[in-house]
């Protein structure tokens, strides 16, 4: 039987945030130190967001949407994300990935991560 999609039942903005997140995460994330507070080894820490220009911004080669990013700044998404064990904010230092959120599969990064064609 197949593996249900969107096991977490994330919102589109969910979905959106952790998508960037997973691309922060593989193009600049570092090692999460692993605290004595029963961190799981895995993490990889993203020390800073993007800030869109006008109405986009770039992640590597990839263009992304301002429109799809509001959640990057969204202090509910963030929550939401850390309750279901994706993401460890550890601000204003960074936010960490869990190998959890590493893994999921969001269905969205060729979706609002552009990429040119040449």
């Amino acid at each position: 039987m197949p593996s249900k999609r969107n096991p977490l039942n994330l919102n589109p903005l969910q979905l959106k945030t952790l998508t960037l997140l997973q691309e922060l995460a593989r193009l600049a994330g570092k090692p999460a130190p692993s605290d004595d507070d029963g961190d799981e080894p895995g993490g990889l820490a993203i020390t800073e967001l993007p800030h869109p220009h006008g109405d986009h911004f770039h992640l590597g080669d990839a263009m992304v949407a301002a429109r799809d990013a509001t959640g990057l700044r969204n202090p509910s998404v963030w929550a939401a994300l850390e309750r279901k064990g994706l993401i460890r904010p550890k601000l204003p230092e960074a936010v960490i990935l869990t190998a959890e959120g590493q893994a999921y599969d969001t269905g969205l990064a060729g979706a609002i991560l552009h990429r040119a064609s040449h």
